[in-house]
Order: structure tokens, then sequence, then C-alpha cells
């Protein structure tokens, strides 16, 4: 069944009502938070001032120190936050798999960090808006030479719909083009001819168009065209409605995550949110602090009304006359109201730190405010950061991170930039799991290291009575398990093979020392010399 201009639209407006409570709420976080983003209810002319509402910048900080501490702990830049392997762990001991992943991996980093990319400051943008409004999307597609573009969606532009399972997997985008622009971007076969008159007229005119991207129901997975794609994308103009582009995706290329929701709910919610209430109250607070400042060190003045001082200057070094009587007793006094200003920066700052809390700052410090530790108060702290945080910035993985990788391999793979798989994978048809292994994850991994080290400790006394109690841990494992714990590089840890290759030759060379040192004469120490040098050359 051929979509139409009409039916697409009358989904996109059943879609906008429904969102349409959630507007006014983001316009009123925006404006207090994220002043920039501040265009939901709201359209402002490019240039105007955007900060009319905030009185204080705590609720702005935070949000970019969670921002900051988001990108930090699950895709920080200049690390390698994920590592591909196959879903059969067998495969995974084939050199040839274990090599193809490993390329594939560096491959999908270096495309993905490149400059013509731009992820680093677009996944910023996404966590921006996932703290100040609880819903970020990030749309990934193919760049110029066959790598990865993307670029951070602003909310008030976007619908969105779920499936059964809770997923996102459709997305109405409305955008505005000039009739030149829309004329560079599509053939004039495809755009209506009043556009192309206004192209002539009147070339920067701005027109409405929606972008809809949705599962497409009816197709033949036979067939490799654009009409037959898992996911139909078309592009409409609002007025005059005329369908101008028809194609459609392999898998849905907008990652749309969400900070949590609630029931019933297919918009997040957000840190901001949470402490709404309370950044209004602090820029009220602050409202209020600024004149009782100002009453303190410009207080209202108290005049004796007799009409003996005509004029009174507050201008340093001024001379009042008539301002002191007789007996030289000042006539004039400052108004004095009793208040104690102290009771309100107390308050201020209590709501401080509640904002600071709801916005995870707090958390994000617990490493940091205690810079003297032990290595086991460091996994400890490491432990119970995993912990705390996980429910908070976990999903990302589900919902933005894991299809986005996704997404990024497959782009990759059929632009001919990843290697040719080995012939097991094929076999395997390429079926592949993202191990995470960015701070976060690593925090979460903390409770073995911690495990380890409280057994230590518990058995250290124990040792110089009991030697061989040691016997029942394996220390090669060990020091590799607490090493991954605390984020070291596996560039920097031996292979099993090559830690045994080194444990051998170290051996030989021992052997050899004491064969030289204990033979009792040159010849028979030479011969023994050369059945060890002969066996270790068999």
């Amino acid at each position: 069944m051929a979509v139409t201009a009409q039916a697409l639209i009358a989904r996109h407006d059943i879609l906008a009502a429904e969102r349409e409570n959630w507007e006014s709420l983001w316009q009123e976080i925006a404006e207090r938070v994220l002043p920039r983003q501040a265009d939901f209810s709201i359209r402002r002319s490019p240039g105007t001032k955007r900060t009319e509402k905030i009185l204080d910048a705590t609720a702005p900080l935070a949000l970019e120190r969670f921002a900051a501490a988001m990108e930090a702990m699950l895709t920080p830049r200049g690390a390698r936050w994920h590592r591909l392997q196959a879903n059969d762990d067998s495969l995974n001991r084939n050199p040839s798999v274990r090599r193809w992943y490993d390329q594939a991996a560096d491959t999908l980093f270096r495309e993905r960090y490149s400059p013509s990319a731009n992820y680093a400051s677009q996944q910023h943008e996404v966590y921006m808006s996932l703290g100040a409004f609880g819903t970020g999307v990030l749309n990934v597609e193919e760049g110029l030479g066959g790598g990865l573009s993307y670029r951070a969606l602003h909310l008030g532009e976007c619908l969105i719909a779920e499936n059964h399972q809770g997923r996102v997997d459709t997305l109405f985008r409305n955008f505005e083009m000039t009739a030149r622009q829309a004329r560079q971007r599509w053939q004039d076969s495809h755009l209506p001819e009043s556009l192309l008159r206004s192209a002539e007229m009147d070339p920067d005119r701005r027109f409405t168009f929606l972008h809809a991207v949705y599962p497409r129901e009816e197709r033949d997975p036979k067939r490799q065209d654009k009409l037959h794609m898992p996911f139909a994308s078309v592009v409409l103009l609002r007025e005059p409605q005329h369908i101008v582009s028809e194609g459609g995706f392999e898998e849905f290329p907008f990652m749309v995550s969400r900070y949590v929701t609630a029931p019933r709910e297919t918009y997040g919610r957000s840190p901001a949110m949470l402490a709404l209430p309370d950044i209004k109250m602090l820029n009220e607070m602050e409202k209020t602090n600024a004149r009782a400042a100002h009453r303190l060190v410009d207080p209202p003045l108290l005049l004796h009304d007799d009409n003996l001082l005509s004029r009174f200057s507050l201008r340093p070094g001024a001379l009042n006359f008539g301002g002191v009587d007789g007996q030289g007793r000042q006539l004039v006094h400052p108004l004095t109201t009793g208040s104690q200003p102290q009771f309100s920066l107390q308050m201020t700052e209590q709501k401080r730190g509640v904002i600071n809390d709801a916005f995870l700052v707090t958390l994000f410090q617990i490493l940091v405010d205690a810079p003297r530790m032990t290595a086991t108060e460091v996994l400890q702290r490491a432990q119970e950061k995993g912990a705390l945080l996980g429910p908070a910035v976990g999903r990302q993985q589900s919902e933005a991170l894991g299809p986005m990788i996704e997404r990024e391999l497959a782009i990759l793979q059929r632009t001919g930039k990843l290697p040719p798989l080995p012939p097991a994978l094929i076999e395997a048809q390429g079926e592949y799991r993202i191990e995470y292994d960015g701070p976060l994850s690593r925090a979460q991994r903390a409770e073995e290291g911690v495990a380890i080290a409280r057994t230590a400790e518990a058995l250290l006394p124990m040792v110089q009575f009991a030697p061989d109690i040691m016997d029942n841990f394996d220390g090669d494992e060990i020091s590799r398990v607490i090493a991954e714990a605390n984020g070291v590089s596996a560039k920097v840890i031996r292979s099993i093979e090559s830690r045994e290759s080194l444990r051998t030759q170290r051996k030989q060379a021992t052997e050899l020392q004491e064969v030289v040192t204990a033979a009792p004469g040159t010849a028979a120490a030479l011969e023994k010399i050369s059945r060890l040098q002969g066996g270790s050359n068999a």
C-alpha cells in the first residue's frame, strides 16, 4: 500500500497532541537550565537574550558537570570504551577471529573519532539533553568517503513512538529549509511548483518539511532496493502537502535514549525535572538575597522632618550641612530591619546541594573527595560508585550505545571499511557481542577486586604460620582480575602464551647459570650446557 502525505501528517498530529504537555515542561526547564535550547513552546529570534529567568547558575553548571561526567564514565574521549567479541566463546580462542574483531574495533574507533564524523561534540549534546529533558536523540548516518557522520537533534523537532517491546522504532522530525536549499537537496522533478517558483522569486523563503522514519510493514526481504528496506524513510513538504523523497534504512538511524521513564510514558524524565522545584525556589531566593544585600550596603535613610536638611548627598567626601544638631547628634540614621541574611544564605546553600545531588554531581566526586586512600579503599569506592550509578547511566548502553555500535558496524561493512570476515565467522554468521570497558563498567566489575583485597588482608597474618594456604589461589589470574578492575590497558598485559614463553626462557637461563656455577669441572659443565641447549632447540 502506497504511503500518502495526508496519512503521515495525520499520524504526526496524533503524536504531537500526545506530546503537548511535555513541551510546556521542557520549555520551563530549558529557560532555567539549558537556555540555548529554549525553543519548545516559544520560538525566539536568533540572537535574542535567553537567560532572563536564570538568577543563579547552579543548575546550568550542574548540568554541564552531569554531561561531562556521563561522557567520562560511558564514552571517554581517547579511550577504548568497548570491545567486540564473538557470541561463541570457543570462537574467541581462534586467533583469526580475535584478530578480526581487534581490527574491526580499531577501524570503528578511528572512523568514529575522525574530525569529519564529529561524534564527541554531538554525543556531549545528547548528554546535555538527557540531563535537562530526560530524552536525547543522536542521528548516525554514512558520511563522506564511506565513513560515519553524527548529529544531535533538538528534542523539540522530534516525535517518537515505541514498539511492543518498549523500544523506540518510529521518529517524526520537523525541520525547515529555504527554497534554495530544498532545490539544492532534491531534484526539481520531486518538488512542487509553488516551491520552485519561490526558488526563483524568493529563494530565502523558508518551508517546513517532515521526515518520517518507521518500520516498513509491507516489503519483500529478497529485494534489495530502498523501497524494501526494514525501515521506511519519507520526506514531505507540509504546505502544500507533497512527498519529496521516499527511501529506507537497513537499521533505525536515530539513537533515542531516555534517562528514566515513568509507566505509560514514552519520553524520559530527567534530573532537572526532579530538581525543578528547588531550581525555581533557588532563583527566587537569589532575588531576595540580592535585595537584602542591596539594603545592607545601601540602606534606606531616616531623616528628621524639620526642613533643616535641604540637600543630602551620599557621594564619598560629600559635606551635608544640617546632618547633626547642636549637640553633635546625627539627624540621619539608616533603617535597621533586624533581618538576618545568614539564614537565607544557609537555605541557598542547602538548595544548591539538593540540585547537585539531583544531577549526580556528588556521586561523580566519590573518588575525588578522598584522594588519600589505600588500594583496597579505592576499589571499595569504585564498587560503590558502580552500584550507585549503574541504574542511572547503565540504561544508555542498552538504549543508545548498543544500537549505535550495531549501526556503525553495518555502515562500515557496507562501505568496505571493515576487513573480510574469516571463514570461522562466516559460518557463525558474524554474530558478536559488545563488551563495554569504560570507567563505569570497570567500576561495576570492581567487586572482584574488592573481594580479592579483603581476602588478602585477612590471610596475610596467617601466611607466616601456614604459608601453604596461598597454594589455594592462582596468582596469575588474581593479577589479571585486579589489573582489569583498576583499568589497566590490555596493551601492557602480556598474553598467556607470551608469559609462558618468558618464564621458560628465564628458567633455562637460571639452569645454565647453576650448571656453570656448580659443575666440578669445565668439561662436565660444557657437556651439561650442550645437553640443555640441545634440549631447548629440539
